[in-house]
């Protein structure tokens, strides 16, 4: 018997960082997590908002996340801290040029 996740879950050296993701698409598991989760929705949305995938891709990704519970988790911490690294560490020029405004505007006229 060949198991049916496989039909609908991949993973490829290479591709989306070897993380699972949904076979022939970058939509990785962690992505599908992350909208049901923490955005609330429903897999009817996900498919929705993404009509290339299937309802049983999703089911898919979400029985995977189950069963790879720990992995994935330790997969979406480690994605967060490193987008929080890359903030305190980059300004945008928005950033600059607001901050410099607001130096020059602190000076009180008499």
């Amino acid at each position: 018997m060949v198991p049916v996740i496989s039909e609908h879950i991949e993973l490829t050296h290479g591709v989306c960082g070897g993380k699972p993701r949904i076979a022939g698409h970058r939509i990785t598991v962690q992505d599908i997590v992350i909208w049901h989760e923490r955005l609330g929705m429903v897999p009817d949305e996900i498919v929705s908002q993404h009509p290339s995938i299937t309802l049983a891709d999703v089911y898919a990704a979400l029985a995977y996340y189950h069963d790879n519970l720990e992995g994935i988790r330790a997969s979406i911490r480690e994605d967060e801290d490193f987008a929080k690294q890359m903030q305190t560490q980059t300004y945008s020029k928005l950033q600059q040029k607001i901050g410099n405004r607001d130096v020059g505007n602190n000076s009180i006229s008499s």
